[in-house]
């Protein structure tokens, strides 16, 4: 277990102005409420919550979020009291540890509803503070690494709550680096035999492969080096989640995934990453079809590199993300990157209320949903982050989630167009409202004045937006939904 001593080193080593004293108090704090509980795996509980602080200082976090990590179990597991916490904390601290703790499951009669409430309680107060989701995911990425100590049955259902709601809640946050973590502890825990067998078999290659990598990264660097432009060059394997969903999205065995290598060019600037894009395709042999550009559209998001692939000189297919520093921090820490380095700057972070926008306006839409399992399902499907990205006639992009169709396009144009919608065209071509679009597609509405919605668009649509709109709009006319 970590110690205090090493915990507010390592908050120092970011944060050196701040004073911690609030720090050292939450964790005896911590230590004394908890100071009779022990973990299924027999550990003292403060073990727990030093963990979930020690991810929050990896992510540097700013203090309030550190000390709600170490307190966030205590109202709902010792007798400590909100009032409590007020008076000692203050009110920062304490509306964080509020905000992680789940509601009291007696409350409802089965477990999708607790579930749900839950969540929508933790969104709610996420809202108002980011910080929330980021305790709240630190939390569950300790429980999901001693998840081992508990009862198959538990293990199975933490396993696919995890992958489900936790793991693409991290990617929509940009969180990348903690989503393949926690999808790679998942994937143990609710298919092990597969896990196990393709664990051996990436161990058995693992030499090779770093070897593989070593001669990629080489070819690339002796190219890079003439043009002049600086950039660091970072290599990696793909995740085993990654591979096994490869697999069974190709059909494939594990020996016949070729991209299984990745390498990532960082650069100073915007321009510096497409003179790369250049220099590799001139160089090496590009796969047809594998340029996206997430630069000049972002993922929802804001989640933007130059992504390629292309086939080195040894004949390996070799994925390439090229991106500026900036935009690595983003990708690596998502929505975490902007509270660090925003640490002791009053002015508002631009990129970071952008981010809260979808997240404001998506719990907004959510409220709408009376039904628990309508809610977990509505939440399921919106943090889907297999995205299509869709043009208006004019050239407007819009990202939407995939199997959205022309009606989800209609609202996400705006909700008197969805409102009023009476048909669609796709690519010239006349299409049924139900119609899944795609990448590229460029679709225009067809609006009629005095049209209204239908209570069967309900069926018709995929994101929480239009589904919220439409049944605002029955509702306002008397339309049992």
């Amino acid at each position: 277990m970590i110690e205090k001593k090493d915990l507010l080193a390592r908050f120092a080593s970011y944060s050196p102005h701040v004073d911690a004293t609030a720090l050292e108090l939450s964790w005896d704090f911590a230590a004394k409420a908890h100071a009779d509980q022990h973990r299924a795996s027999g550990d003292r509980y403060l073990t727990h919550c030093a963990a979930v602080a020690d991810s929050l200082i990896e992510w540097r976090m700013d203090l309030p979020t550190v000390c709600a990590g170490l307190l966030h179990d205590t109202l709902e597991d010792t007798a400590t009291t909100e009032a409590q916490l007020r008076a000692e904390f203050g009110e920062e601290i304490a509306k964080l540890v509020v905000g992680v703790t789940k509601l009291d499951a007696l409350k409802f009669e089965t477990r999708d509803e607790a579930q749900a409430e839950n969540w929508r309680k933790m969104l709610l107060a996420t809202a108002q503070d980011i910080r929330v989701i980021v305790v709240k995911l630190a939390d569950r990425l300790h429980n999901m690494k001693t998840l081992s100590f508990l009862k198959r049955d538990r293990q199975e259902r933490i396993a696919a709550e995890t992958m489900a709601l936790y793991a693409p809640l991290a990617h929509r946050l940009g969180m990348f680096k903690l989503k393949s973590e926690l999808e790679d502890l998942a994937f143990v825990y609710l298919h092990p035999a597969e896990h196990d067998e393709l664990a051996r078999k990436v161990g058995a290659r693992l030499a090779e492969s770093e070897k593989r990598l070593v001669e990629v990264k080489t070819s690339i660097e002796k190219v890079l080096a003439a043009a002049g432009i600086p950039c660091r060059i970072l290599a990696r394997t793909k995740t085993l989640w990654s591979l096994y969903q490869k697999m069974e999205r190709q059909d494939k065995p594990f020996e016949e995934i070729q991209d299984a290598l990745g390498v990532r060019l960082i650069t100073g600037t915007v321009a510096d990453c497409y003179a790369l894009l250049g220099i590799v395709h001139t160089h090496f042999k590009p796969v047809a079809g594998s340029f996206t550009d997430y630069v000049s559209t972002p993922k929802l998001n804001l989640y933007r590199s130059l992504h390629t692939t292309i086939v080195a000189p040894s004949g390996e297919v070799v994925e390439i993300q090229i991106r500026t520093e900036e935009m690595h921090r983003t990708a690596e820490y998502g929505i975490a990157a902007h509270w660090r380095y925003k640490i002791g700057e009053q002015a508002k972070d631009a990129h970071l209320e952008e981010k809260l926008n979808w997240l404001r306006q998506w719990i907004e839409w959510l409220q709408d949903l009376n039904s628990p399992r309508e809610f977990l399902d509505s939440l399921k499907t919106d943090l889907e982050f297999h995205q299509v990205f869709v043009f208006t006639p004019a050239g407007e992009v819009k990202a939407l989630p995939e199997g959205a169709t022309p009606l989800d396009f209609a609202f996400a144009v705006h909700t008197e167009v969805g409102w009023a919608c009476v048909g669609a065209v796709v690519n010239n071509k006349m299409v049924r409202l139900d119609h899944p679009l795609h990448s590229g597609d460029i679709c225009r509405i067809l609006t009629k004045k005095g049209s209204t919605p239908k209570k069967d668009w309900i069926g018709l649509v995929k994101t929480a937006r239009a589904r919220s709109k439409i049944r605002h709009w029955l509702r306002e006319h008397g339309v049992e939904t």
